[in-house]
């Protein structure tokens, strides 16, 4: 049975996935709300993010989290969250990358050439493979209907500003809703989706079956 890739992903209402773990984790463009997520946590989400990192068998990441990541978590394998930190250590970690950066933390691999190839390879090897963050990356991926599952956590709150997962220059997606799921007390929802295709429908409201596609 071939593998499955999510992309995991924590944004706000108005879609903005920008470093929500900490002020200091993604400042690009002066973002100046690092950290947004923490508040708005609870023993809900945190529940179903363990719940994804402890069924996955690898970790596919962009160049920057990649680098995020392994400052911090080989040096947090003791203390409040060592599950996630030793789960992270022990399992392969794939990066997608242009360049040839010097991958440090061990179990590392960069994924170079042909996407297309090296994610099919990916499959063969591994049953669940997650995209954390890594939202560059995860444009390429969902523009091109290379994921499974996309895991969205949508949380109640609006910044205006930042970095989307769906961009307004960005290609045209068309997704099925999985499940949703209540995922805080805080009113935080998880919208699970797959693929559907690259070109959505279109249809008439004036028509006496609106659905009725008149798109290519």
């Amino acid at each position: 049975m071939s593998g499955r890739i999510h992309i995991d992903l924590f944004t706000t209402l108005d879609g903005v996935a920008q470093a929500p773990g900490g002020p200091d984790e993604d400042t690009d463009g002066g973002f100046a709300f690092g950290g947004w997520q923490a508040p708005l946590m609870d023993e809900t989400d945190g529940a179903q993010v363990d719940e994804g990192i402890q069924a996955m068998d690898a970790l596919l990441l962009g160049r920057r989290t990649y680098d995020i990541f392994a400052s911090y978590w080989p040096h947090h394998l003791d203390g409040p969250n060592a599950d996630i930190a030793r789960k992270f250590d022990a399992i392969p970690k794939y990066v997608a990358s242009r360049g040839e950066p010097v991958l440090e933390w061990h179990h590392s691999h960069l994924l170079g050439g042909d996407l297309v190839a090296e994610l099919a390879a990916l499959r063969k090897r591994h049953r669940e493979i997650h995209v954390i963050g890594s939202i560059r990356f995860a444009r390429t991926l969902v523009a091109q209907g290379l994921f499974d599952q996309l895991n969205l956590w949508v949380y109640p709150i609006v910044l205006g500003s930042g970095k989307r997962l769906f961009t307004a220059d960005g290609p045209p997606a068309s997704l099925e809703l999985l499940a949703a799921e209540p995922a805080s007390k805080n009113g935080t929802v998880l919208l699970r989706y797959g693929w559907r295709g690259s070109v959505p429908a279109t249809g008439d409201m004036g028509r006496d079956d609106p659905a009725t596609e008149l798109g290519p």
